[in-house]
């Protein structure tokens, strides 16, 4: 009977939240069971509000002595742990677990640390070995299955709290949003790099077109990081209906809440276009050096855009030929045309463009 299991959460927030099918089959499939995430503290409240969880461990080698590897180890040996599902691929994750005492540890055997599961997954690679762009939500649910829960299938699924949706209603409010027949976000910011920017001349464009053209009220989201460029695309739209996030007080629960209301989320390829599959809203991505099968989720009301060009995917986080053709040249119209199809609720050409 299992007890205690250990969820190792991916490393990224989109990451999480393609996890949740696989973490919901696991709540499912153990009742009884303790489910304890051990997380980074960034990724932490992707899963604010989730019934799925009894404790949080939060684990970071750069963070305070009691998120160190020594104390999380120390944690986790406290109460026996059954099963601990390994979510990111790396040694120092197999060898927490490990020293851990977690007596099942199921993961995908790389980066030398085979040795250190029970239970060890291939990831698909060619004829010569190469990895194989597959989607990671598979790769998650092939984790759940070999616990022994059924197939988890692709539904994502995140949850908000009353003090999320209050800043949300706060939101709406200084901006008078409901005035508005459709709210469109724009998620402009991509941790992974500067690669997967499109430009703020391009978002402008695009609210002009939302605005203009269809009404639109646009809401663009940003991190804590990100609160300039927020500030300039609204500043380069030119329109009084585009309300940027910069002056707000960020948090991740706020953007969830956001896009949990909003009508449609235009989004480079990062954390929060997941948001918008998990809350069930319409979403265009903007994909520009990166693989789409490693991320696709199988959402039916996601179209993905992406440039076919010589030099990519390149998954570079900056453009290696200096260009940036496979965002310069997605454009507004392009963008647009995607977005109105998904806000008429018509979704016939869901890949690249």
């Amino acid at each position: 009977m299992m007890r205690r299991i250990a969820l190792f959460l991916p490393n990224w927030v989109g990451d999480v939240v393609m996890a949740t099918p696989a973490l919901r089959a696991v709540y499912n499939t153990f009742p009884q069971a303790e489910l304890v995430a051990v997380c980074k503290p960034y990724v932490a409240d992707v899963l604010t509000g989730s019934p799925w969880l009894a404790e949080t461990i939060l684990a970071d080698k750069r963070g305070p002595r009691e998120q160190r590897w020594r104390a999380v180890v120390s944690t986790l040996r406290a109460k026996p742990v059954d099963a601990a599902l390994l979510f990111p691929n790396s040694f120092r994750t197999a060898l927490i677990a490990y020293l851990g005492g977690a007596r099942r540890r199921i993961g995908f055997a790389r980066y030398g640390r085979g040795w250190l599961l029970t239970d060890r997954l291939q990831p698909a690679t060619d004829a010569r070995g190469r990895f194989v762009p597959t989607p990671i939500i598979d790769d998650y649910n092939r984790l759940a299955t070999t616990l022994g829960t059924a197939d988890p299938g692709h539904r994502l699924e995140l949850f908000t709290t009353p003090a999320d949706e209050a800043a949300a209603d706060r939101v709406w409010q200084r901006f008078l949003l409901a005035r508005y027949p459709r709210v469109v976000a724009f998620n402009p910011g991509a941790a992974f790099g500067a690669a997967k920017h499109w430009s703020i001349d391009h978002f402008a464009q695009l609210a002009r077109l939302l605005t203009t053209r269809l009404e639109c009220g646009i809401v663009v989201l940003c991190g804590p990081a990100e609160r300039a460029l927020a500030r300039d695309i609204a500043d380069a739209s030119r329109s009084l209906h585009v309300f940027p996030l910069s002056e707000e007080p960020l948090s991740l629960g706020l953007t969830k809440a956001i896009v949990r209301r909003c009508d449609l989320l235009v989004t480079t390829d990062s954390g929060p276009r997941h948001l918008a599959a998990a809350f069930n809203r319409p979403v265009v991505s903007l994909f520009g050096p990166t693989h789409i099968a490693w991320t696709h989720t199988y959402f039916a009301q996601e179209i993905q855009l992406q440039k076919r060009l010589p030099c990519g995917p390149c998954q570079q986080r900056r453009c290696p030929e200096g260009h940036h053709r496979c965002m310069r040249e997605l454009t507004p119209g392009e963008v647009y045309a995607a977005a109105q199809r998904l806000l008429a609720g018509r979704c016939e050409v869901p890949h690249a463009a």
